[in-house]
């Protein structure tokens, strides 16, 4: 039965990284770039109910950004920049805050990226950045959140664990 369980835990973290990764790259003209709504950042806010999805949403972050027009530069720091989120996000305890880390972590490591690698202007990348990720994250990945904590068949699917009995409550 072990097993089972391994190789199911294994499926769904691979079906959420391929997930983010086919939301990047699908809609590449909104995810890379000085002003990016990368939709797929909705998926960060998994690892708020089960540590698990940090490693997906890493690997995802890993893989779609290697189509980035700024090549492994993209692929680094974008990671870093998800690897950091990730962490503050799983030992957060209220999902509006944990939504604010990554706003706070890719509005600065990727503001400086398009900063050295497009020479774009460092204040306003960052601003950019953070603005896309606040309304994808914080606007509509707490309305979709707030919502679906309350579904128990979604709480079950997704195998929640994390801060699950504050949430329904």
């Amino acid at each position: 039965m072990k097993t089972k369980s391994g190789i199911h835990r294994i499926l769904r973290l691979a079906i959420v990284a391929a997930l983010y990764v086919v939301l990047t790259v699908s809609l590449s003209f909104l995810s890379y770039g000085d002003i990016q709504f990368r939709v797929a950042e909705i998926l960060i806010l998994l690892c708020f109910f089960k540590k698990d999805y940090g490693i997906s949403l890493v690997i995802g972050c890993a893989v779609a950004n290697m189509f980035s027009p700024m090549g492994i530069v993209d692929v680094i720091f974008g990671t870093i920049a998800t690897i950091i989120s990730v962490l503050f996000i799983m030992k957060c305890h209220n999902l509006i805050i944990a939504s604010l880390f990554p706003v706070i972590f890719n509005g600065v490591i990727i503001g400086l990226e398009l900063y050295y690698v497009l020479e774009l202007p460092l204040i306003m990348s960052m601003i950019s950045v953070a603005i896309g990720e606040a309304v994808v994250v914080m606007i509509f990945g707490n309305l979709i959140f707030f919502r679906l904590r309350k579904n128990e068949e979604f709480m079950k699917l997704i195998e929640a664990n994390q801060n699950y009995e504050e949430l329904v409550n």
